[in-house]
């Protein structure tokens, strides 16, 4: 096997960084995981993730997880209401959706990214991922790299493996690439399931999904109940600083939606008045479609330090996952007779798929920021549910 004897480094403790260190020390490779975060409780984790057959889910079966997955996701988080900007329901597969279908094309389940890694670590073995430890540079020693942290640590590797985000502080190392605003902006919210009782009731445990004139809101009920929030909408690239918005003054942004969402019903001010603090504006980038770089026999790059994506399809944290599955398939494959061969096997499938999964994404963002997203994303979803 091509890692016998081969120190692996993961730069990123996320999903997929997780994931290939699982996959990897069933193989019984050498592998550390080198995650900024202090510990594992040092973050709170993001929006949920749904899980998809043939990416996320098909990494989890792999890694042998799939029993502990079952145990850990939320059963009817994934299903779905289409709103308008009134709040009125003119799309819900509430009823007849089954809460567990594993192995169905279409059964998406949803799960909180803290219990997913809280899954991923319990997995691994004893101080496989070395907290705190920041990377801030490296460079070329032996055949491999030397890796520099905050902390003041180095470590050697034969390989590295970029997993450290849409921000990676290493895919400079490989490639010039560099991401592209889409034109979109997320302003994230959370608020208390009892500061918001109109829109709690509303979602019943599932996700909205609100369009009305050219702008959305995103929700999705998290594993305390809580809500989870995006308004979603066009503005340019530097808007957050551009605005003059104080993001951690709720009554300051409830005017603002109040202003930039004018048509919309009162009912959605509870998201905006009663939210946790501070806000957060997110510019939603991608990767050029035809990226291209020469590969490496020491370093490569997997999830959105490869391929950031917009949201608009659920594909990010799923191909990050079929990333680490792959991955780890070749790199452990005895038909190539060197680590580069493997890895540029790897990289060149990895970007054809990740660049139709980001087609697709920037293709539901045009879709769901048009002036007829209602109706379109209403027969999208009509038409995804008689096809079933």
């Amino acid at each position: 096997m091509l890692i016998n004897n081969k120190s692996i480094a993961i730069v990123g403790g996320g999903p997929a960084g997780l994931t290939l260190a699982r996959l990897l020390q069933l193989k019984n490779a050498n592998v550390k995981v080198y995650e900024r975060d202090v510990n594992q409780y040092a973050r709170v984790q993001g929006s949920p993730l749904d899980m998809h057959e043939d990416s996320g889910l098909a990494a989890i079966r792999k890694a042998e997880l799939l029993e502990e997955f079952k145990k850990t996701y939320r059963p009817g988080a994934d299903k779905m209401l289409i709103v308008n900007e009134h709040a009125e329901i003119v799309f819900s597969d509430h009823e007849g959706k089954p809460d567990e279908d594993f192995g169905a094309e279409h059964f998406r389940p949803e799960i909180d990214r803290g219990p997913l890694r809280n899954m991923l670590l319990a997995s691994l073995k004893p101080e496989t991922v070395v907290w705190d430890s920041h990377f801030i540079s490296m460079e070329p020693q032996d055949d491999g790299c030397l890796l520099h942290f905050k902390n003041g640590t180095s470590v050697y590797a034969d390989l590295v493996i970029a997993s450290d985000g849409a921000n990676s502080k290493i895919r400079p190392y490989l490639t010039g690439h560099q991401p592209i605003y889409s034109g979109i902006i997320m302003l994230e919210g959370n608020v208390s399931k009892d500061k918001a009782p109109h829109i709690n009731a509303l979602i019943n445990g599932g996700k909205i999904m609100a369009f009305g004139n050219a702008k959305n809101i995103l929700l999705g009920q998290k594993g305390n109940g809580d809500l989870g929030f995006y308004a979603s909408f066009r503005a340019d690239e530097n808007w957050a600083t551009e605005s003059g918005l104080n993001f951690s003054d709720p009554l300051q942004i409830l005017e603002w939606f109040k202003k930039f969402y004018p048509e919309w019903n009162e009912i959605w001010y509870e998201l905006f008045e009663h939210a946790a603090t501070p806000f957060i504006p997110r510019p939603i980038y991608y990767m050029p479609l035809d990226q291209t770089w020469e590969t490496k026999s020491n370093l490569t790059l997997m999830g959105d330090a490869a391929h950031v994506m917009p949201p608009f399809a659920g594909e990010g944290a799923n191909m990050a996952m079929l990333d680490a599955l792959e991955l780890s398939e070749y790199l452990s494959n005895s038909s190539y007779s060197t680590l580069q061969e493997a890895i540029s096997t790897y990289e060149n499938k990895m970007r054809k798929r990740a660049a139709v999964a980001t087609k697709e994404s920037l293709d539901n963002g045009e879709r769901m920021h048009s002036e007829k997203a209602l109706a379109t994303m209403l027969n999208f979803f009509e038409g995804h549910l008689h096809s079933k």
